[in-house]
């Protein structure tokens, strides 16, 4: 029996469009609901298997994305923007507030996809990624019926996107990370797919990539990223390190010979969640985020595997270090531990510490012991919200960076919009800066930070990669005095001339 799919709801917010759709409108048209919610990496690694299908089926598909959050923060309408522009989605996006929607379809995880018939009716559901095969057999199956069928329609609506509403001018696009040295501050401008080198004053020495999404190798203004995030700086090779998130892939970029070359990843995401590596360029990443150079090691927090890998610099092998890919929050050993989505990672010279993103947490892995414990958090992919304190009762909501710098632990606690700042010892957490509002970027309340995702500590000075924001600030903890920072000799990169 084909069961109907229930009609959208005509009184929530879109984007994307400038008014709302319904299946009814859509009749003619093979239709994929992609449920979804911004923090989730499952949820991403979709998006460039949507826009695939688009592109192949653009006159008879038509996706839409319902985003249905986990988050607290992830149910602001203005944030749900900035992720549809940082993740450049082209199709109409339904805000499904109160999980109707969700609750109509029985969905119970993100990601689920729903794909609807000409007719109006559900024909198929998969959750979870790496379906874009199934997808596709399943769209061509539906194309070849209904043309025989002369059952489809050409669409009747028209698209307003919001990044035609809200283009990335701005110098910097959703800067990621941030890494500070005595000589130099580098950012990942993760919007624009590059890399900012400047002074600690902001004056620009280097801009490396075209600006372009790619992956390429070369020169630094021939080479491509695609949303860098994490780096780590050998500063007596001259050597940064470099997550390319979206590339899957790690990058060496030699300051000294100015060139860029992947050292690790093949370009395509890995679908192997066990533990597992071999050689760097033949070995297949899921995301990394960021990483922590150690000795000759460069420890990745892998976010799509929910692991921390290990990459040997000398024989450029790597493999996972911890984690078994399952996504929780399990301590104890090495290789029965389990993490969820790391996406920072830092050392204080016997752990390293992670941001456990998606448990809300904060981790450790005792280097000598070779044991994972939580420092701080719930432990619980549900346990999330805005409470200091000790230990287990702190909350935090989906942490994306971590710093140790002196003596403390700092975490970019992005969702509540805050700095925080952690006694590794005690796990004693306390809030020290911002307000927690979320609200965009105002001179005159310049502590209202907006998803801050990196950060990193030099002398008196904590920078912070205000990401919704686009902006870099810079904190004196002695002072608690914050500015943001200039960068005159920067621009966009459709709008930078030689």
């Amino acid at each position: 029996m084909r069961v109907r799919a229930p009609e959208l709801p005509s009184n929530q917010a879109w984007l994307n469009i400038d008014r709302p759709l319904s299946l009814q409108q859509l009749r003619g048209q093979v239709v994929i609901l992609d449920f979804w919610t911004y923090c989730c990496i499952n949820c991403l690694h979709v998006l460039p298997d949507l826009k695939y299908l688009e592109q192949k089926f653009q006159d008879q598909l038509t996706v839409i994305g319902i985003h249905s959050a986990k988050f607290d923060n992830e149910k602001d309408v203005e944030n749900i923007r900035q992720a549809i522009l940082r993740y450049d989605i082209e199709h109409p996006v339904l805000i499904d507030s109160g999980f109707e929607v969700w609750e109509q379809y029985a969905v119970r995880a993100w990601p689920t996809l729903m794909v609807i018939d000409p007719e109006g009716y559900v024909v198929s559901c998969v959750a979870g990624e790496g379906h874009r095969d199934d997808l596709e057999q399943i769209v061509e199956q539906l194309v070849q019926e209904h043309q025989g069928k002369r059952t489809f329609s050409a669409q009747n609506f028209s698209l307003k996107l919001e990044k035609q509403r809200q283009p990335l001018i701005t110098p910097l696009a959703f800067p990621g990370k941030v890494l500070a040295t005595t000589a130099s501050l580098f950012i990942t401008d993760s919007g624009h797919h590059r890399l900012v080198i400047s002074s600690l004053e902001g004056e620009v020495q280097h801009l490396i990539g075209t600006g372009q999404s790619g992956l390429v190798d070369g020169c630094f203004s021939e080479a491509q990223f695609s949303s860098p995030q994490g780096m780590a700086f050998d500063a007596k090779n001259q050597l940064l390190y470099v997550a390319d998130t979206e590339n899957h892939a790690i990058r060496q970029i030699d300051l000294q010979r100015q060139v860029v070359k992947t050292i690790a990843g093949t370009g395509k995401q890995s679908q192997n969640i066990r533990p597992h590596g071999g050689a760097g360029l033949t070995t297949k990443l899921n995301s990394p985020w960021d990483l922590q150079q150690i000795g000759n090691s460069l420890f990745i927090a892998m976010a799509g595997a929910h692991q921390i890998w290990e990459l040997q610099l000398e024989t450029l092998t790597i493999a996972t270090y911890a984690g078994r890919g399952a996504e929780a929050c399990i301590d104890g050993c090495l290789t029965k531990s389990a993490f969820a989505q790391p996406s920072g990672i830092t050392t204080d010279g016997k752990e390293l510490l992670i941001a456990d993103s998606e448990v809300s947490s904060v981790r450790g892995i005792n280097l000598a012991e070779q044991q994972v414990r939580t420092i701080c958090g719930s432990g619980e992919l549900f346990g999330f919200g805005d409470v200091d304190g000790s230990g287990a009762e702190v909350r935090l909501q989906h942490c994306l960076g971590v710093e140790y710098f002196q003596d403390y632990l700092w975490v970019a606690d992005t969702y509540n919009n805050k700095i925080k700042r952690v006694d590794t010892c005690t796990g004693i957490c306390e809030t020290v800066l911002g307000g927690g509002t979320g609200e965009r970027e105002d001179e005159s309340m310049s502590l209202k930070f907006s998803e801050p995702s990196g950060l990193s500590g030099i002398d008196s000075f904590l920078f912070i990669a205000d990401t919704n924001n686009h902006i870099i600030r810079r904190a004196n903890i002695n002072t608690w005095e914050v500015n943001i920072m200039n960068f005159p000799q920067l621009c966009a990169p459709d709008f930078c001339f030689p």
